[in-house]
């Protein structure tokens, strides 16, 4: 998986799967080439991600995922997903937000297993088959995590808004320290990864 063309590292197989269907069907379905879509998609008159996936949408008729895909391979980003190591030292930058994340990533990597690591630009994500945790950092130190547990499993957790991570993850938890990574944290984790 070591280049643009692959899907990103760190996914379940239900999401290899995904993206090799995608990758698969793309051909099949518009009787182009991934590289002539690549070709195609140079062409665009457009610069930001989103306007180039709009215009391949409205010129061409391809899907959102295509789009992303084709754009993916065409406009290679230096913070791309098949470098996971490079995405997660810019994410983790201040020491205080690593902390925690360590403690929580030992908590889980510690205890659970079959889970999946996949980082992404703007968080962390652990996967059984589905996301059942992700971690961001906030500012001040602090780190988001969002749980595929109801919000009222546990008095700390509040409902999440506008997070980037999977839709299955109904709870978050604003953490502070390394400290807050307990017994009870530890198994409102376990519980998330049991669903999924």
């Amino acid at each position: 998986m070591g280049t643009s063309r692959d899907a990103p590292t760190g996914l379940t197989t239900r999401q290899e799967k995904w993206f090799a269907s995608v990758r698969a069907s793309l051909e099949r379905d518009t009787g182009k080439t991934l590289d002539e879509w690549v070709a195609i998609a140079r062409t665009c008159p457009e610069t930001k991600p989103k306007a180039r996936a709009d215009w391949l949408r409205e010129h061409h008729g391809l899907g959102i995922n295509r789009a992303a895909h084709v754009l993916s391979v065409a406009f290679p980003s230096e913070d791309r997903w098949d470098e996971p190591d490079n995405l997660r030292a810019k994410l983790w930058t201040d020491p205080a937000a690593t902390a925690i994340f360590e403690a929580v990533e030992a908590a889980i990597l510690g205890t659970l297993d079959p889970v999946v690591v996949g980082q992404r630009k703007g968080f962390t994500a652990f996967s059984r088959e589905f996301q059942f945790a992700s971690m961001r950092p906030l500012k001040g130190g602090q780190v988001a995590l969002g749980l595929a547990v109801p919000v009222e499993a546990d008095p700390r957790l509040v409902p999440p808004k506008n997070e980037g991570w999977s839709e299955r993850l109904k709870s978050k938890a604003v953490l502070s320290s390394a400290a807050e990574v307990d017994d009870s944290l530890k198994a409102l984790l376990k519980q998330a990864w049991e669903k999924s």
